[in-house]
């Protein structure tokens, strides 16, 4: 009642587009406090149910209040593996479902756990935490994305010997290769990488299981395989002048770019988008990213086009608190520059020469959803148009991982190409191969990613064990958080 929702201001446009460095300023400590305050530490805090982690909001929220701040970062690290991550990339659904946004602004729980992670190293107050008794088991964990990561670090924790199998030259899957480091400077995946080494988890990278050690070695010489690929198999446009030049999956375009700020060696066949006229495909935070990299490259025009229609602004009837509100999003990307268009539908690519030159599409008109929710799209007659390009990125999402592995050990797909693993015990159809994250529940957040990698070293260290002191989504436990001065 006495505070309003304030959030630090971001550099400006024009100089953030200079570099390729975080650019929102730090928040006042004051005004922090004042963002604390405006938590009323409800009843039924429906924060906690919106965050996949289950954070426990309002006790982090007061605890930033009355400036308790070692108590604050115990209590995040006590849920969260990785908060100056989630705290950079979650889309926050804890705000969106949190009590006070039913009529008012809601709570900054996105900034406070940010300033909370980043104060925890800050203060040097994170520390490995390395285990105090060792089980003789040995964990094979397959990807270093958010939910591999996780769940090495738990396992760990738990007493197991712990080796990550990682087919890029670093550990942090899209963390790293993924997400521009305007958005999450890799200096903090790799504090995080080395904080786990101290630990004792082992990584090999430059190792692609299924290639460089094959899946059945891996399964024979480990009490239990976790696998924690991802979703990487990217939906493709199969459209007249697919195949033409210029054309390029965005994860394609990202990763190049990240390599460049990390001044790694490049492919011989570079993408930029300088001097150029881009399309990009998507309207998602993989199109918001690849429209911020093509800004930031010096790209003459860039248009995002969506296939779905426009949605509305500031508040949408079909998704009441608390649900998930589908309503437009503006990113920092899109404060940047460049033309939104929706209701598009790609047609065709033409070109000359092996290259792309224009993108053929027309609009679209969208039924109201039927008894099923589902809205039905139908072509405007009349209103084909075509755009000159140069560069055509594709951010249409993952649908599901790649089956090499799941080729080489047999085991079961669902029905969307995921590997089948149910939800809470994460066991595949072979007895002593796990999955979690992306590769099991499809394309989804690193807050989800996080929290199925606990939960998924839970259910492993259950299995080797036959009981697991790790925390699990319905418990909290404080021991062995890897925090100065944080014990039960």
């Amino acid at each position: 009642m006495t505070f309003q929702r304030e959030l630090p201001s971001d550099e400006a446009v024009p100089r953030r587009l200079g570099h390729w460095r975080e650019f929102s300023r730090k928040p006042d400590p004051e005004m922090l406090r004042q963002q604390g305050f405006r938590c009323m530490n409800c009843g039924v805090p429906f924060c906690m149910s919106g965050c996949p982690l289950g954070n426990i909001i309002p006790d982090f929220n007061d605890l930033v209040k009355d400036d308790r701040w070692l108590e604050a970062v115990a209590t995040l690290h006590s849920t969260n593996n990785f908060p100056e991550f989630t705290g950079r990339v979650c889309p926050a659904p804890c705000e969106a479902a949190c009590c006070l946004g039913v009529t008012d602004p809601p709570v900054t729980i996105k900034l406070i756990e940010k300033t909370i992670g980043d104060r925890a190293w800050n203060e040097e107050w994170v520390k490995p935490a390395p285990p105090g008794k060792l089980t003789g088991k040995r964990v094979a964990v397959v990807g270093s994305g958010p939910a591999g990561l996780a769940a090495a670090q738990q396992l760990r924790r738990a007493g197991h010997e712990v080796t990550v199998f990682e087919r890029a030259d670093e550990p942090g899957g899209l963390l790293v290769y993924g997400i521009p480091d305007f958005k999450l400077e890799k200096t903090l995946v790799r504090r995080r990488v080395r904080q786990m080494e101290d630990e004792g988890v082992v990584f090999r990278c430059n190792t692609h299981v299924g290639t460089d050690v094959s899946a059945q070695e891996l399964v024979e010489t480990h009490d239990a395989v976790l696998l924690a690929i991802g979703s990487t198999q990217p939906r493709d446009l199969e459209l007249p002048g697919r195949e033409l030049d210029g054309i390029h999956f965005a994860m394609e375009f990202l990763t190049q770019q990240n390599r460049r700020v990390a001044g790694k060696a490049l492919p011989e066949h570079l993408l930029s988008a300088k001097d150029k006229t881009v399309v990009i495909l998507g309207g998602g935070d993989t199109g918001s990213d690849c429209l911020g990299t093509s800004l930031r490259q010096g790209a003459r025009q860039v248009w995002c086009f969506e296939l779905l229609p426009k949605p509305p602004e500031g508040h949408n009837d079909a998704t009441p608190w608390p649900l998930w509100p589908l309503v437009l999003r503006t990113s920092t990307s899109h404060e940047e520059g460049g033309e939104r268009d929706w209701s598009i539908l790609t047609k065709s690519f033409s070109g000359t020469h092996g290259r792309v030159e224009k993108l053929h599409a027309v609009r679209l008109e969208w039924s109201a959803p039927d008894a099923n929710g589902r809205a039905r799209m139908q072509e405007i007659p009349g209103s084909e148009f075509e755009v000159e390009c140069d560069l055509v990125l594709l951010a249409l999402g993952f649908v599901h991982p790649e089956h090499g592995l799941a080729r080489a050990l047999g085991l079961e797909l669902d029905a969307r190409g995921n590997l089948q693993a149910g939800y809470g015990e994460y066991k595949t159809s072979h007895p002593k191969v796990f999955a979690a994250g992306d590769a099991r529940r499809g394309q989804s957040l690193v807050v989800w990613a996080i929290h199925e990698g606990r939960e998924a070293a839970r259910a492993v260290d259950q299995a080797l064990m036959g009981r697991s002191d790790l925390p699990g989504a319905d418990s909290h436990g404080y021991d062995a958080l890897g925090i100065a001065g944080a014990s039960a």
